[in-house]
């Protein structure tokens, strides 16, 4: 089942004497993250964007009723989330926490590899952890053809030395 409510970043500090907060982003790019009006908290209370702009890497975010250093002091190390019916995907994308425990099938090798644990974000792009009994396998995301969250699989195509039991 998929999650209504996904993590897309965390109040990281204050900034400025207006109650602004600084939000460092878990999503694609801070502009995505820029671009919300509402935002919800762990709890699932609604805040309501006045204000945000993408600064250094991060979001500058002003929310209604926050409007002191002190209000906004109280809610550093918050997780902020997003409501997934505020977004419309386009086709072929997919929200990286849908794919998380799906079954890994590659082409090249013809058979089930495991199953997605974890997606680490890297240099030259997402990094999918996928778990295969006791086996640890690393695949960029250059190696995913398709991504079937409503069918519930991932597949892949790897080249040779790229899993785990082939080094």
């Amino acid at each position: 089942m998929k999650k209504q409510f996904l993590e897309i970043g965390k109040i990281v500090n204050t900034h400025g004497i207006r109650g602004d907060l600084k939000i460092q982003p878990w999503c694609d790019s801070p502009d995505f993250l820029a671009e919300f009006e509402t935002l919800y908290l762990a709890d699932q209370t609604p805040v309501t964007l006045t204000a945000a702009r993408v600064h250094k890497g991060n979001v500058l975010v002003h929310l209604k009723g926050v409007d002191t250093v002190e209000q906004a002091e109280t809610m550093k190390n918050q997780i902020v989330y997003m409501n997934r019916d505020d977004v419309e995907l386009e086709d072929g994308a997919f929200f990286l926490q849908d794919v998380i425990g799906l079954p890994v099938y590659d082409e090249r090798v013809q058979r089930e590899i495991g199953v997605i644990k974890e997606i680490n974000d890297g240099p030259a792009g997402d990094l999918y952890i996928i778990r295969e009994g006791k086996l640890t396998h690393m695949i960029p995301s250059a190696f995913v053809v398709n991504a079937d969250v409503d069918g519930g699989r991932v597949t892949v195509r790897t080249i040779e030395g790229l899993l785990a039991d082939e080094n």
